[in-house]
């Protein structure tokens, strides 16, 4: 499996502070930028892979809504993250 649970908590203790503190909008976007990139790579091998593209299609839908959230929010703290990840907003 690409993610196994420690990798989650890796995630996790990097961008939200504590592993356990898996409600955090800067570690549910770290983690959804992650399977993203997963997702991407496949999607190059395979480029008939439908199922995998709707799935991408809605983890990107899902990451922007938490980002334009976090922008509402808290500006510093978008900009951290998007900074630290390496986005291109």
């Amino acid at each position: 499996m690409y993610l196994a649970p420690e990798k989650k908590k890796e995630v996790f203790a990097k961008y939200a502070g504590s592993e356990t503190n898996t409600g955090s909008a800067e570690g549910q976007i770290a983690l959804f930028s992650y399977r993203i990139s997963h997702l991407t790579e496949h999607l190059k091998k395979n480029r008939k892979d439908y199922g995998t593209q709707r799935s991408l299609q809605l983890l990107v839908g899902k990451r922007r809504s938490l980002l334009d959230y976090l922008k509402k929010k808290e500006i510093s703290r978008y900009r951290a993250i998007v900074k630290e990840l390496g986005l291109r907003r």
